[in-house]
């Protein structure tokens, strides 16, 4: 499992121990590296950079998803390891055709593209797509429903995450509009919720899985320069990291991996305390900065993930282990 913090660095999550009075899942990780993450043409990536370098290992300029800097098309881990009969879900907590999870099935040179990377599915051999924007997928101006192509190759599909509350075998596109909200306004354990069923879903299968689970909200609060904001998605991402431990401990053979495409607003912690939850901090800019971000590993070959590296590593990393099993 890859559990990408969109926006995620270690004031994010020191903010959010903070605030939780000293508890966090992902500090009792033990295995810890970083990840540097300047895209082919910046310093400071974005989120299509960041998260094209961890699904295919290759560097790509800003604003390209799933494509090198001269538009080739790469392949993402889940075409890679469809071969070896692997089964993958993408899951976020917002816009499923953003950055970070269209970089695992898309191949556009502009991130904006929601409806050309909607038509991108049709052709990824990913077997569970939760999050929202079904806009992209059913209410097109070419007037194509996605949705009725889908079913047609043998997908369930639905708008609401609540249709498949009991575990369902086979392929699932849910576009769940609560995916977009922010947890003040009421997601609640959206993201949790998708990563229970895609586990219940492909955590039989014999050959194994690959997960990619996204927080994209913890960048959302840093582009508004908003720490309570930060700190609310910040625990609920770490919720879906308890949730993957647990799955863990009990498989036994699952690799966990938590890192971040890129840190976003620059946060700095001025002042707080851990015995009485509180922080106060500044935000050095409304964008991403250039500084590495964590990666905790969990699990079998946890070791691999230690060091200091380029984020296309994380991509060697996870083919290499899977490689050595099939």
């Amino acid at each position: 499992m890859l559990l990408i913090g969109d926006g995620m660095g270690l004031a994010q999550m020191y903010a959010g121990y903070t605030a939780l009075v000293g508890q966090l899942n992902i500090f009792n990780f033990r295995n810890i590296g970083l990840s540097k993450t300047a895209s082919a043409d910046s310093y400071i990536t974005d989120s299509a950079a960041g998260a094209t370098a961890m699904a295919t290992g290759q560097k790509t300029k800003n604003r390209y998803v799933g494509v090198d800097s001269t538009g080739r098309r790469l392949t993402p881990i889940p075409d890679l390891i469809n071969a070896l009969k692997m089964k993958t879900a993408i899951i976020s907590a917002g816009d499923i055709t953003d950055a970070t999870p269209a970089s695992f099935y898309a191949h556009q040179s502009e991130r904006s593209l929601s409806e050309a990377i909607a038509a991108d599915f049709l052709n990824s051999p990913v077997d569970i797509l939760i999050g929202s924007n079904s806009s992209a997928f059913i209410e097109r101006q070419d007037s194509h429903n996605l949705f009725t192509l889908l079913q047609q190759k043998g997908y369930q599909t639905s708008t609401r995450l609540a249709t498949f509350s009991k575990p369902l075998a086979g392929k699932m596109v849910v576009l769940d509009t609560t995916a977009m909200l922010s947890e003040a306004k009421g997601r609640a354990e959206f993201l949790k919720k998708a990563l229970q069923l895609s586990l219940q879903n492909l955590g039989k299968n014999k050959a194994g899985f690959f997960i990619m689970a996204e927080g994209a909200q913890i960048d959302h609060g840093g582009h508004e320069n908003n720490l309570p904001y930060v700190v609310q998605e910040m625990l609920d991402f770490d919720q879906v990291v308890g949730e993957a431990m647990r799955f863990a401990d009990e498989n036994g053979e699952t690799l966990v991996i938590v890192t971040a495409d890129h840190e976003t607003g620059g946060l700095s912690l001025l002042e707080g305390s851990v015995n009485q939850g509180y922080v106060a901090s500044n935000f050095s800019t409304k964008g991403h900065s250039a500084i590495p971000v964590p990666v905790f590993a969990y699990g079998p070959h946890s070791l691999d993930f230690r060091g200091v590296y380029e984020n296309t590593a994380l991509f060697d990393k996870i083919m290499q282990i899977i490689k050595k099993y099939h």
